[in-house]
């Protein structure tokens, strides 16, 4: 199935849509065997004992967030919320923690669909950017609540999550990173910024001139810089991301219940709302169509050089 949109020829179409219209259809019926399901972009793990299921990212191709790896993200995600969000207390395997992570070696994710995006903005098609947008938010958003059930989110990031990517990360609970990890957003290089939950997930961990300068210098920050600075949460050896993930858990253990309850008081003091997250997604979307010809041949160097790298990664394997 191409998930991708079409050509839009009537202008006045762009402006008729749907705040909740995404390209991914919900994907429910998975039942309980979602571990033995075949995926192309994600790899899946449930530590019983420790009560933690890990979904991994692991793309073969430029690991940025396209509508494949959503795809096969929204089906695990529904599964969780099917399975665990109305009876989490009588389920034959119980599960405290989703933890986000990459099989992609040195990278998490590295943002949006840059190919994608240069070919919405030549033909001037933005509502396929303003669907690429929503399908992202509504993900980050499910990411962020827990996806309905009584669980703690994390992300793991092991070597590089930018743009969208380091976004992504910032929506769940839990923020860990190893100490190489290299996270930003560096969409001020091309004239746009990030517009799919950076600002306000951000907001929720700096002040307004922090986040503000965060997104329009576009640096590139240390995992360690960012702990200090409050933006990750647990900060691990090179190597060690996954054993500081299950030693967290372990750690914790008895305060769990209260431990979830913080970080919901946390969302329910400092709110991002679905409408917040739709609204700056459009705002995204007309931004982008203001970009030159220049601007968009950054784009495309950019998702060149990922091209490259993800090609060098998977040969080391």
């Amino acid at each position: 199935m191409d998930l991708r949109s079409q050509a839009v020829n009537d202008m006045e179409a762009d402006l008729i849509v749907d705040g909740n219209d995404t390209l991914i259809e919900p994907q429910h019926g998975s039942g309980r065997d979602i571990l033995t399901q075949k995926f192309n972009e994600i790899d899946l793990r449930f530590d019983k004992s420790d009560q933690i299921f890990w979904c991994y990212m692991n793309q073969k191709s430029r690991p940025s967030y396209t509508y494949e790896l959503g795809s096969e993200i929204q089906m695990v995600q529904d599964w969780v919320q099917a399975n665990y969000a109305t009876d989490a207390q009588n389920v034959a395997d119980p599960m405290r923690y989703f933890v986000c992570a990459s099989h992609t070696p040195g990278i998490y994710n590295l943002g949006g669909d840059l190919i994608h995006f240069a070919d919405c903005i030549r033909r001037r098609d933005l509502t396929a950017l303003k669907k690429y947008a929503r399908t992202c938010v509504h993900m980050q958003y499910a990411n962020s609540t827990g996806f309905g059930a009584p669980i703690i989110t994390m992300a793991l990031v092991q070597g590089d999550a930018l743009g969208g990517g380091f976004e992504h990360a910032l929506a769940f609970d839990i923020l860990a990173a190893e100490k190489s990890a290299r996270l930003g957003l560096p969409e001020i290089l091309f004239n746009l910024f990030p517009g799919m939950g950076a600002y306000s997930y951000l907001r929720q961990r700096l002040s307004r001139r922090e986040t503000e300068q965060f997104i329009l210098e576009g640096k590139l920050f240390s995992a360690e810089e960012l702990y200090d600075m409050g933006v990750v949460d647990i900060l691990a050896e090179d190597g060690k991301g996954e054993e500081a993930v299950v030693e967290y858990t372990r750690q914790n253990r008895k305060r769990f219940h209260a431990e979830r309850a913080v970080y919901k008081a946390r969302r329910m003091a400092n709110p991002v709302t679905l409408d917040e997250l739709l609204e700056i997604t459009e705002l995204w979307a007309e931004t982008a169509l203001y970009l030159e010809e220049a601007d968009v041949r950054k784009m495309e160097r950019l998702a060149t050089a990922q091209e490259r790298r993800i090609t060098r990664s998977l040969q080391v394997i």
